[in-house]
């Protein structure tokens, strides 16, 4: 699950560095300051990763390269709705890629990639949804309202909706995977378990439980 984690890390890292500019916005009322502000961040947050020669994905430069094009037009029309138009672009883009059907496929383990594929892939596509009503959203409250309110709504609804669908869809596939094991025959799930290690798995956890009492 880690490159999974990691594009969740990407998004919300996004909208951190679009948040730091808000928060600088309304301390400073500068909005060239807290434009030229939001370019060093995103420099900042390259150079720490090449520093500890951490790889920088493609996402991460396009997300640089976003925040140099809109900290450049803030700077050049004083309109600071296009560094929190950023994020927008970043989960669009991400969405996109998630409309791929069985992307998840690689992050699950082996017993639920040969029970519930299907469940995955309908997961996938909840995860693109929420990446196009994230972006709408986005959009819609840098637009409508005030920079206070953007600075609390995306946050919130960034972390906390991605949160719940995490957990819904780790919750869906766990428990399709228990249900339709269940009602295999018992020499197919037997089959099954071991195939997909899972069997071994219990058996070393078992050995291991027992050798400490």
């Amino acid at each position: 699950m880690k490159s999974f984690f990691d594009a969740v890390r990407l998004l919300l890292a996004d909208l951190a560095s679009s948040l730091f500019f808000v928060v600088l916005l309304a301390l400073t009322h500068n909005a060239a300051l807290s434009a030229c502000a939001a370019i060093v961040f995103g420099l900042v947050q390259i150079g720490i990763q090449y520093l500890r020669r951490k790889p920088i994905d493609t996402m991460e430069w396009l997300s640089l390269f976003l925040v140099i094009a809109a900290g450049t037009a803030t700077l050049l029309t004083d309109d600071p709705r296009f560094v929190l138009f950023k994020p927008s672009v970043i989960y669009s883009l991400v969405g996109v890629v998630m409309l791929k059907p069985g992307w998840m496929h690689r992050y699950l383990p082996a017993i639920a990639r040969t029970i519930a594929p299907d469940v995955a892939t309908y997961v996938g596509f909840a995860w693109a949804g929420l990446m196009f009503l994230s972006a709408a959203l986005n959009v819609l409250v840098a637009i409508a309202f005030d920079l206070s309110t953007w600075a609390v709504v995306m946050p919130a609804f960034g972390i906390g909706s991605k949160v719940v669908l995490m957990l819904a869809g780790f919750t869906a596939i766990r428990l399709t995977v228990r249900r339709r094991v269940r009602a295999m025959p018992e020499a197919e799930r037997e089959a099954l378990l071991i195939s997909t290690g899972e069997r071994a798995q219990s058996q070393s956890l078992a050995t291991s439980t027992t050798g400490k009492l």
